[in-house]
């Protein structure tokens, strides 16, 4: 992803006009203020996702895709949002139901205890977006506000002629989007400011009541119970969610499990995240559009699933990487849309953004070449082959890929930070690695293809040590990069060379003694400055140095670290790319697939150690 480009050229123009109610909450129902970043839940159908705030503000959505226009984007300063939430005085909680992306927000108020039970209906309808919200009185009676103001095209078409029918639904459209919203039929017109409804519930202690939102790009089919949709959507996620008994950390295991289940699409894609410009780092300039899938996280994902079954999740993958290798062939891009269309262009949208962020939509990734796709690719059809995944279309897609490395490793590319264009030692040995398990996965009669990508992988591997081995034995960045990488520790983790090579125990040493702060760590140096005043700590990289512990035999140190970076979380327990240390606060789009990938990977792999 375009983690990187940090000069002021790369830096997107703001919009830093004054805009009436930004930032602000007020009882003529404002646009809800931000929250940190590790308040906020998401909830998920495959199709699309939702962010949801602790004072029960969903903030961001698009609809009815991942990568469509948002009809809530508050969260970048925008108009359109949903709030459910007590009209008295309250402090916030919540929860996710285990094995499923079902939330309850939980407000205790001076009167008593409210819950909101919410989630995008399952199974996700490629058209149709259902929200679902339940009203619960757990303690006491309750007076409950709702305000919403769905406005398509990042709020630039709000909500129009809202009409409440016989049954006390309400109709309208927002800008080519169908609405519907069942279960407020005493809403009144908010008014010219913020086209929508407002509403107060009032439920006596023990009772609960259903609001039910659907967003639609075609008409609305007949609308279906409350009780129906929440029953679906109970057993949807019961069938999607293993136990995984096995793996250390059950809980956050399962729960990463159902968040990249909730990214992902009946195409087998998986979204790296379900945002778009939140800050890596406040005013550095790195905000960038993350609604896409990228081919290495995808591998990354089928990786994970391959290490913890069932194996749901590695199909997706499988069938989405290689159906992209056969329709592009070398030509394969590092990122796609759900559906796998181009990435478009960045574009800004002049919103004042998420504080310290931007507001960008698209991603330069599409103008780029990375080769060490081609490597993560034949690494993920590998495993598919250990679990007798795939069939003939996979075999052809590894032959692309193998060919793709033969033609272009000696070329420059963008590299796994996707930086500027050099001969990385990362993705050249990371393509060893995959040639490797290739050739081991070959099927019967492919001998002489096996033979090939093995000598492919052993001459990779001796031109890189000719040009990237540091004097004092580790691997450097490039060339002409002699910087120690975390991402350089993957290579051996996957099979390009052996753990007890001493290139291999060279590079961990120098991570360690370089890279690292309270079992935190970065991914390099960004010139003299300290660690943790250029970047976030990279959660990825704090999984990778914990399965590489362990690959070393020091079990004690693998969980140690595990721990340490399983912790860099909200309530809601969902990850963001990178992790401010002194401040304990997330930095980066939410929630960050490949970060939940790595964390579910080393949750099963460093369960069998003794």
């Amino acid at each position: 992803m375009s983690r990187v480009h940090d000069t002021a050229a790369d830096r997107v123009p703001r919009a830093r006009r004054d805009r009436e109610g930004v930032g602000t909450v007020n009882s003529s129902g404002g646009v809800p203020a931000p929250h940190t970043l590790r308040d906020y839940a998401l909830l998920a159908d495959g199709e699309r996702g939702a962010l949801v705030g602790p004072r029960g503000d969903i903030v961001w959505m698009c609809a009815p895709a991942w990568d469509s226009d948002a009809v809530f984007a508050a969260l970048i300063g925008g108009p359109g949002w949903y709030t459910v939430a007590p009209a008295e005085p309250f402090v916030h909680g919540g929860y996710y139901e285990q094995g499923g992306l079902i939330w309850r927000s939980r407000w205790i108020t001076t009167g008593g205890i409210v819950e909101c039970r919410e989630a995008l209906a399952v199974p996700g309808d490629p058209h149709r977006v259902t929200v679902l919200r339940r009203v619960m009185t757990v303690d006491g009676d309750a007076r409950v506000g709702v305000r919403l103001y769905p406005a398509a095209g990042f709020g630039r078409r709000p909500l129009s002629e809202p009409r409440r029918d016989e049954e006390g639904r309400w109709t309208g459209r927002a800008g080519e989007l169908y609405v519907r919203f069942t279960g407020a039929p005493g809403a009144e017109p908010a008014g010219p400011d913020h086209p929508g409804l407002h509403a107060e519930l009032r439920l006596a202690a023990g009772t609960h009541h259903d609001l039910v939102l659907e967003l639609s790009d075609r008409p609305l089919p007949a609308p279906e119970p409350a009780e129906r949709l929440w029953r679906a959507t109970g057993t949807g996620w019961a069938a999607r969610v293993p136990d995984l008994r096995g793996a250390l950390g059950v809980r956050d295991a399962r729960h990463a499990y159902a968040v990249l289940s909730g990214m992902s699409g009946p195409g087998g894609g998986t979204v790296a995240a379900a945002t778009t410009s939140l800050p890596e780092r406040a005013e550095e300039g790195r905000n960038y559009d993350y609604r896409y899938v990228w081919i290495r996280d995808q591998a990354y994902i089928g990786q994970s699933a391959a290490a913890t079954g069932p194996y749901e999740l590695l199909d997706g993958s499988l069938r989405f990487v290689t159906e992209r290798l056969i329709e592009h062939g070398p030509g394969l891009a590092p990122a796609y849309t759900a559906t796998g269309g181009p990435v478009p262009d960045q574009r800004t949208l002049d919103l004042p953004g998420y504080p310290g962020g931007f507001d960008v939509v698209g991603n330069r990734v599409n103008r780029q070449f990375q080769l060490d796709v081609f490597g993560e690719s034949l690494l993920l059809i590998a495993a598919g082959v250990r679990h007798d995944r795939i069939g003939a279309e996979a075999w052809r897609a590894a032959l692309i890929a193998a060919d793709a490395i033969e033609a272009h490793y000696r070329d420059g590319d963008a590299g796994i930070w996707e930086l500027h264009k050099d001969r990385w030692a990362h993705s050249r040995l990371i393509c060893a690695a995959g040639l490797r398990a290739a050739a081991a996965a070959a099927p019967a009669g492919s001998a002489g293809a096996a033979a090939r990508w093995a000598a492919l992988a052993d001459r990779i591997v001796a031109e890189t040590a000719a040009d990237s081995l540091h004097p004092s034995g580790r691997w450097q960045r490039s060339p002409s990069d002699p910087r120690v990488d975390t991402a350089l520790l993957l290579p051996a983790l996957r099979g390009a060379l052996p753990a007890d090579d001493p290139r291999t125990t060279a590079t961990l040493r120098a991570v360690r003694a370089d890279l690292v702060q309270d079992h935190f760590v970065y991914r390099f140096r960004h010139g003299t400055r300290p660690l943790q005043d250029a970047e976030g700590a990279f959660l990825l990289c704090g999984f990778v140095m914990a399965l590489a512990e362990h690959q070393q035999g020091d079990a004690v140190e693998a969980v140690r670290w595990f721990e340490r970076n399983r912790a860099a979380c909200g309530p809601p327990g969902l990850y963001a790319e990178e992790f401010d240390v002194a401040q304990r606060q997330m930095r980066g789009n939410l929630p960050q697939a490949f970060v939940h990938a790595l964390l579910l990977e080393a949750a099963t792999t460093l369960a069998g150690a003794d």
